[in-house]
């Protein structure tokens, strides 16, 4: 069958998108069209300039060592991270390659923060198009493409289903990066799908109890040399009110930052999906990893994969 993919917004929780795909091309399936937005431009955009094995085979390797390496910090810059050395790994899969030559209709997704709307690329360079979708506001640099300042596409559109209106699929195909919290409305397992059951919640909680990369990332915010000194400005300020605490210890910056922008997208995704609803919607839970977890590549692609066959063998697809 042909298919218009639809890949949604939702940091590392994107290399799912990788396992969705695997699971439609193991059944026959061509994809013939492709939108994306954020961390679904990414993928989408590898795969329509055909290096998505090439990637997948990086991206499973990496570590938090790699990760850390791969992140060039920036200090009184509109972004924490400026992601040129990310997207110089990139250009090793998609190249200079434009959407116009693309061998499949893509669209990518981002968002002008000074004209308040979306804007839809479907020409001009993809790793362009690319790098503006996944810019997440204060974590990573915006982008200034001629007159427009360019934020993740997430922002106002999670999962762009509208740009599939002209693809010649038969059928869309939507990719949701935020599904139901695992511990919310929890049933139990019948017996035939206990152990898929177990295996998901195996994969969500396999890293817990460890320091995620995002509480490292923040860490090291905190020691730089500005936050010393914000920290030692603020703590000559006279006591706050015992009534509530105000600087939690139990947070970081960019993990609240990830977390703040989870409630937002999901919530206006669900807003844009009851008046266009895919044919077919795989779901990721919202929980199943932080937004900047890029070492569990692993685990977020067999998760999709998973999620995927579950919702295939449900819809006949």
């Amino acid at each position: 069958m042909k298919v218009n993919l639809v890949l949604g917004a939702g940091g590392a929780r994107g290399f799912a998108h990788v396992g969705v795909i695997q699971e439609l091309h193991a059944r026959g399936h061509d994809v013939v069209g492709v939108a994306g937005t954020s961390m679904g431009a990414l993928v989408g955009g590898v795969l329509a300039a055909g290096g998505l094995d090439g990637f997948t085979d990086w991206v499973r390797t990496l570590t938090r060592g790699d990760i850390v390496r791969l992140t060039d910090f920036t200090f009184g810059a509109p972004g924490l991270i400026r992601l040129q050395r990310v997207m110089r790994e990139l250009h090793r899969f998609i190249g200079n390659v434009r959407i116009e030559e693309l061998p499949i209709p893509y669209t990518a997704v981002a968002t002008d923060i000074d004209a308040e709307r979306e804007v839809w690329f479907r020409k001009g360079p993809l790793v362009a198009a690319i790098r503006a979708s996944i810019a997440i506001p204060a974590v990573f640099t915006p982008v200034r493409i001629g007159d427009r300042l360019l934020v993740d596409g997430g922002l106002l559109n999670p999962l762009p289903l509208a740009p599939t209106m002209d693809m010649p699929g038969e059928v869309n195909v939507g990719v949701s990066l935020f599904g139901k919290r695992s511990g919310l409305h929890v049933q139990l397992p019948s017996k035939e799908s206990s152990d898929a059951a177990r295996a998901d919640n195996a994969m969500i909680a396999a890293d817990a109890g460890q320091p995620s990369w995002t509480a490292r990332l923040g860490q090291s915010v905190a020691e730089s040399w500005p936050a010393r000194n914000l920290g030692k400005l603020l703590a000559a300020q006279p006591p706050a009110a015992k009534d509530f605490e105000d600087w939690p210890t139990d947070v970081n910056l960019v993990d609240l930052l990830g977390r703040t922008l989870d409630v937002m997208q999901g919530r206006i995704e669900i807003a844009r999906t009851v008046l266009n609803v895919p044919d077919v919607l795989v779901w990721v839970p919202m929980d199943s990893c932080a937004i900047l977890d890029f070492h569990r590549a692993e685990e977020m692609i067999e998760l999709g994969r998973r999620r995927a066959v579950k919702e295939f063998d449900r819809m006949g697809l």
